[in-house]
């Protein structure tokens, strides 16, 4: 079973950001995470992350204490990405600049060919207390096992 790394990245709340230990802040807590290429790309930006940003509330009520989306981004352009949603807050940013949280998961993908470089996935797994229950990895160009509708049915 995989483990949620300890590596410190910066993680964006309610449009603040400061620099913690993932591993350490997901510590007794039951959360989902999903994994985009990129912010303000066009299906992560139009269908992801609106998707669980409408249905976290319901996923919330499951017992998941948190809901966090990673990108291979820089924590400016991660806190941006959220703050131009009205309900941008309900999600926590995980900015994994240097890919590190995804390579550690094993969630990377070359995006070379699009100018984009090494990027996450896109993936979306249900973490307890740091371990990884279920990690759902989509095909290249498709948006069905990570979306929130389907992670909502698994909880």
């Amino acid at each position: 079973m995989k483990q949620i790394p300890s590596i410190v990245v910066p993680i964006i709340d309610n449009g603040n950001t400061a620099t913690k230990n993932l591993f350490e802040l997901l510590e007794n807590k039951k959360v989902i995470i999903f994994g985009v290429p990129g912010a303000f790309t066009p299906t992560c930006s139009e269908q992801h992350l609106p998707g669980f940003i409408k249905l976290s509330d319901q996923i919330k009520k499951k017992g998941i204490d948190d809901i966090f989306c990673l990108s291979v981004n820089d924590k400016f352009v991660m806190q941006s990405w959220l703050l131009s949603y009205s309900d941008g807050n309900k999600i926590k940013g995980i900015a994994d600049g240097n890919a590190e949280i995804s390579q550690s998961l094993e969630v990377t993908s070359d995006k070379s060919s699009n100018f984009m470089g090494l990027r996450c996935t896109r993936f979306a797994m249900i973490v307890d207390n740091n371990a990884v229950i279920e990690i759902f990895i989509e095909e290249a160009g498709k948006l069905d096992v990570s979306s929130a509708e389907n992670i909502l049915s698994k909880l």
